[in-house]
C-alpha cells in the first residue's frame, strides 16, 4: 500500500520488530521457516549454467579483494566495541566479525562472550542493511524492486516444481548432517546446481514460492528483538546501529574501489561487498536481476574465512 520496496521481506521485518518493541511475545517458524529459506538456494543453483562456470575466473581479482575487506571490518569493528561501548574481549571480537548470524553466536558463546548482545549487534547489522539497501537501490539506480521475482507458479511445470521442492529439502538435510555452515542454503544451492548443470532442472523457482521465503526470512529477523529490555536497547541496539553505519562507509569505499578497477558492474558490486545476512543478500540479488554467480560467490567466501580465521585470530589477541 505505501509502495515501497521488497515489500515481502521489509513489510514482515518492519512489523515484527515494532511488535517485539512492544513487549509482546512471539516465536518464529522454526524449522519450516528454515526450509523456506532453501528455495533461495535452489534459486541460485538453478542459475548456474555451464556458461556461469566459464564466467568464474573472471572475478577472481574481485574475490581476491575480499579478505581485504574482512580485515578493515575488523581493525574499525573490534576497537568500537571493545573501547568505545566497553564489551568484553570476545563479544567484542564476534560482534565484529561480519559472518553469518548463527556462527557467530555459536563461536561468540563457546569463548564466554555475551549472547544476547551478540544476537542484538548482528540482528541490527542485518536489519538495518536489508533496509537501506533497497531504498538505495531504488532511488539511486532507479531498481525495480516491486516487480515479481520469477515467473507466476501457474507457468511452471509441475514436475519442475517437484524436482526443485525435493532438491531444496535434500540438499539441506545432507548439508546439515555433515555440519555444513548455512547448511539451508548452500545444501540445496549445490545439489540444484548439479541437476541444473545436468539439464534436470530447467527453471528458477516461481515469484510466489520467492516471495513466501522473503516473508519468513523477514520474520526471522524481526523475532531477534523479543524480550529486549531498555538497557538493550540503549546499549546493544545502539552498538548495532552505529557499527552498521561504519560497515556502510567501509562497503561503499570497496564498492568504488572494485568499480574502478573495471572488476564488476556497480550494482554487482554493491550488493557482493554489503555484509548483510546470506539469506537477505540473495534474496535482493533475485528480486534486482543482479549476477547471482558473482554475489553469491563473494558472500561465501567472506563467510568461510570468518569462520575459518575469526576463531584463531580471537585466541591469538587473547594470548
Amino acid at each position: 500500500m505505501l509502495g515501497l520496496p521488497l515489500p515481502w521481506l521489509l513489510g514482515p521485518m518492519l512489523a515484527c520488530l515494532a511488535v517485539a518493541l512492544r513487549g509482546v511475545r512471539m516465536q518464529g517458524a522454526g524449522q519450516f521457516g528454515v526450509f523456506m529459506r532453501t528455495f533461495l538456494g535452489v534459486a541460485v543453483g538453478a542459475s548456474i549454467t555451464p556458461e556461469v562456470l566459464t564466467g568464474l575466473p573472471a572475478i577472481a581479482g574481485s574475490l581476491a579483494i575480499v579478505p581485504v575487506f574482512i580485515a578493515v571490518i575488523a581493525l574499525v569493528g573490534y576497537p568500537l566495541f571493545r573501547r568505545g561501548f566497553g564489551f568484553d574481549h570476545p563479544t567484542a571480537w564476534y560482534a565484529a566479525m561480519p559472518g553469518g548470524l548463527q556462527d557467530m553466536l555459536v563461536f561468540g558463546e563457546e569463548a564466554g562472550g555475551d549472547i544476547r548482545a551478540l544476537s542484538l549487534i548482528h540482528a541490527t547489522r542485518v536489519l538495518v542493511i536489508v533496509t537501506v539497501a533497497p531504498l538505495i537501490m531504488t532511488f539511486y539506480w532507479s531498481v525495480d524492486l516491486s516487480q515479481p521475482p520469477g515467473a507466476p507458479i501457474s507457468s511452471v511445470a509441475w514436475d519442475q516444481i517437484a524436482l526443485m521442492v525435493a532438491a531444496g529439502f535434500l540438499g539441506w538435510k545432507v548439508a546439515e548432517r555433515v555440519g555444513l555452515f548455512g547448511a539451508s542454503i548452500l545444501g540445496p544451492m549445490i545439489l540444484t546446481a548439479a541437476l541444473s548443470l545436468a539439464g534436470i532442472i530447467q527453471t528458477r523457482p516461481p515469484a510466489e514460492i520467492i516471495q513466501a521465503a522473503q516473508f519468513f526470512i523477514g520474520i526471522a529477523v524481526g523475532v531477534k528483538y523479543v524480550g529486549i529490555t531498555g538497557r538493550e536497547l540503549r546499549i546493544d541496539v545502539t552498538a548495532g546501529l552505529l557499527y552498521s553505519l561504519v560497515l556502510a562507509v567501509i562497503s561503499l569505499i570497496f564498492l568504488e574501489v572494485v568499480y574502478l578497477l573495471g572488476l564488476a558492474p556497480a550494482l554487482d558490486a554493491f550488493l557482493a561487498f554489503l555484509p548483510g545476512g546470506q539469506a537477505e543478500m540473495v534474496v535482493i540479488a533475485i528480486i534486482a536481476g543482479a549476477d547471482l554467480a558473482y554475489v553469491v560467490s563473494h558472500h561465501i567466501l567472506r563467510i568461510v574465512l570468518v569462520i575459518l580465521l575469526a576463531p584463531l585470530a580471537a585466541r591469538l589477541m587473547r594470548r
